[in-house]
């Protein structure tokens, strides 16, 4: 049977950060708008914020539909899957924001990443997402997997990049300004990231 949860903690809160993959669903308002569905990776590219928010590095790609989509209406749930050990589903339903590299919250966000070296993947934005629903159920038919590691192939691709570079790559692709459904994507160029404020006082 499945629980609900109050807050992201303890047995739960180590159960999401010992997962190497987890899943992000967003969708438009359109009732026939493209529902997307996407794979997330990289170790060390989620955070649990605090006891009600999560946060995830959102890297270069070829799409930008969930950073669309949370521009236009914030819905998404994320899911996490227990391949290995004791069957677990978890998902946390709630509310995200993309962060963008000229928001004053930037730097204090990219500093809760430090296993992380974003400029190996041409980080483009930051989700965060506070929880209105944390549920987990039992997870019996998900089968039993093992990991090896993380595959090197998104850093080898993008480490090679600079902004003016990746802005060219961006604006070649049809679905990152603009989504499937021709929302607003990410904002381009991409804003220079802005400098953590030093400490007043």
């Amino acid at each position: 049977m499945g629980k609900t949860y109050d807050a992201i903690t303890g047995r739960l809160r180590a159960f999401i950060e010992a997962q190497p993959v987890f899943f992000t669903a967003t969708a438009p308002l359109a009732g026939d708008g493209t529902i997307n569905l996407s794979p997330k990776g990289v170790s060390g590219s989620l955070a649990v914020l605090d006891e009600q928010t999560v946060a995830y590095l959102d890297f270069a790609g070829s799409n930008a539909e969930t950073v669309a989509h949370l521009r236009e209406n914030g819905r998404i749930t994320l899911m996490w899957c227990a391949f290995q050990g004791p069957p677990t589903i978890v998902r946390v339903h709630g509310r995200g924001e993309p962060v963008f590299r000229d928001d004053p919250r930037w730097a204090e966000l990219v500093a809760r990443f430090p296993a992380v070296d974003a400029g190996l993947h041409g980080l483009r934005a930051i989700v965060v997402v506070h929880a209105e629903l944390i549920r987990d159920t039992c997870g019996f038919a998900v089968p039993l997997m093992s990991y090896e590691q993380d595959r090197d192939l998104h850093a080898k691709r993008f480490a090679r990049e600079d902004d003016e570079s990746l802005n060219t790559y961006f604006s070649r692709k049809e679905h990152v300004a603009t989504s499937i459904d021709g929302l607003p994507g990410l904002p381009l160029p991409l804003p220079p990231p802005r400098p953590r404020e030093p400490a007043k006082g």
